[in-house]
């Protein structure tokens, strides 16, 4: 793994009244991506109960970055944490957190934890430390510093969530041929049990493939004359 990959997790940036986090996401991986490259934005889903103050879903986002050589990691979480506290939702309990690939990946488990059972900001700050990660609470309770060290993990992971942007599939609309939708970024188009789609047209509308063995894949059935894409998790 290169420590050249990095992945920046957020979560509890938003309010009811808001836009999400996701939404935020995508607009900072915007910013970051007029100079490094963006290997996409996920989207993870979080353990939802009436214990955990989480908003709407309780989901949380990470950004895949790959960085240029003469980029610095501290440099990358001042930007990322400017645009974060400009866009400060009063309410919010918004968390950051910025780890290499090889940091995030060992946290796996605690992000398959947070999806599963309560989990406090004490473990998740103590993990951090351990494993050298960037983690901050920006506002609020800062509960979401444990979604946001699930996020890199989970992203690292790569076999959780989906993608909320990848490469031009946010811009595709209408029914399309599967090798278009192929070239818009996304690795693999197949059914639920794994069966390799090659042919025939695609609802092209709001595509969010899932992230599986680090790729974006789109989950399809059929339906009547045309594949329906699914929300897979």
């Amino acid at each position: 793994m290169s420590n050249h990959i990095i992945y920046i997790g957020l979560d509890d940036t938003d309010t009811l009244e808001s836009r999400g986090t996701g939404s935020l996401a995508r607009q900072i991986a915007e910013e970051l991506g007029a100079v490094h490259v963006v290997s996409g934005v996920t989207r993870h889903q979080l353990l939802l109960d009436e214990r955990v103050p989480y908003t709407a879903k309780n989901s949380c986002a990470a950004i895949c970055l790959c960085l240029q050589d003469h980029a610095s990691l501290g440099d990358i979480y001042g930007q990322v944490r400017a645009l974060m506290l400009a866009n400060l939702e009063p309410g919010s309990d918004p968390g950051l957190c910025l780890a290499t690939e090889s940091a995030a990946y060992r946290t796996r488990e605690f992000g398959q934890r947070v999806k599963k059972e309560l989990v406090t900001q004490t473990e998740a700050r103590a993990l951090a430390a351990r494993e050298g990660i960037s983690l901050e609470g920006l506002g609020g309770s800062q509960d979401g510093v444990i979604g946001a060290l699930a996020a890199v993990g989970l992203a690292a992971w790569g076999e959780d969530g989906r993608y909320i942007q990848i490469g031009s599939s946010r811009q595709l609309y209408g029914l399309l041929p599967v090798q278009a939708v192929i070239e818009s970024g996304i690795h693999a188009v197949q059914t639920p049990n794994d069966e390799s789609i090659q042919q025939g047209m695609v609802l092209a509308d709001k595509l969010r493939p899932s992230r599986r063995k680090g790729f974006p894949v789109l989950y399809v059935e059929w339906e009547g004359d045309h594949w329906m894409p699914l929300k897979i998790d």
